[in-house]
């Protein structure tokens, strides 16, 4: 196999899933504005899926198409953080209207934009020519998600007493999560030998710069993490993803033939 195209799939799925888990916000957003923006969003990741699933395809040849990849493999076989497929709720929801928490959404939203702000740029100079393209693109669109979910962000937490609350609660939820960005996995040794990924971990120290910068405008307390580092990269995730995949790919699995 060729050693780019597990690490690619990784990408890919982390766009996907995460593009999808902010779609759930289309006609629900809480004021019309940020449904708009949010939709803007999904629709950002799932392009960056559809290139990134596009050039797996190319790699592998035969039958391997990106619908194929998008809609027709298993949890299991899902590369994305567990992060991302965390449904929109925390601590705070149970006396909540909704299941939708808006903190948590821009909480998780901004913790990953902040990395991938740096991991694109480093990527631009992959020594694989479509994986650096992609990342030039994708680059532009994931600044504009930082600035948009940091700007939400000090707005919560800088807010009334009730939205610091949430914000708060929101951050202290997910934060562990992130230990699995620094976590090696096979596909990104792997990649990395080859000149075609980034060690993330050496990308850490400018990661944790731009969010305790955020969380000190926004008067939000950084969490202190340890104990179990998710695996999401490597297949092992949370029930929700089975819960995700099942909506998302139900129209494709009912119709495998269908064409538009």
């Amino acid at each position: 196999m060729n050693p780019a195209t597990d690490y690619l799939l990784h990408l890919a799925d982390n766009a996907l899933v995460l593009g999808q888990r902010n779609a759930e916000w289309c006609g629900h957003g809480p004021i019309l504005e940020e449904d708009i923006a949010l939709s803007n969003v999904s629709l950002d990741l799932i392009g960056q899926a559809r290139l990134l699933y596009q050039l797996v395809a190319t790699l592998k040849g035969g039958s391997t198409t990106e619908d194929r990849l998008a809609y027709f493999r298993d949890t299991g076989e899902f590369r994305n953080y567990t992060l991302l497929e965390l449904p929109h709720h925390g601590p705070l929801s149970g006396y909540a209207q909704s299941d939708l928490d808006y903190a948590t959404t821009i909480v998780r939203n901004f913790l990953y934009s902040a990395l991938m702000a740096l991991l694109w740029e480093a990527l631009e100079k992959s020594a694989n020519a479509d994986l650096a393209a992609i990342a030039a693109k994708s680059l532009k669109e994931v600044r504009y998600h930082l600035r948009h979910s940091r700007d939400w962000l000090v707005r919560l937490g800088d807010g009334t007493d009730e939205s610091h609350a949430r914000a708060q609660a929101a951050l202290d939820h997910l934060f562990a999560y992130t230990q699995e960005f620094w976590m090696p996995s096979p596909a990104e040794a792997t990649a990395i030998a080859a000149g075609i990924g980034v060690d993330v971990a050496a990308l850490q120290a400018d990661w944790n710069g731009i969010v305790d910068a955020a969380l000190a405008e926004a008067t939000l307390k950084r969490p202190t993490v340890g104990g179990y580092v998710t695996e999401g990269k490597q297949g092992i995730h949370s029930e929700h993803l089975g819960f995700l995949l099942a909506e998302m790919q139900s129209l494709a699995r009912a119709h495998p033939n269908g064409v538009w």
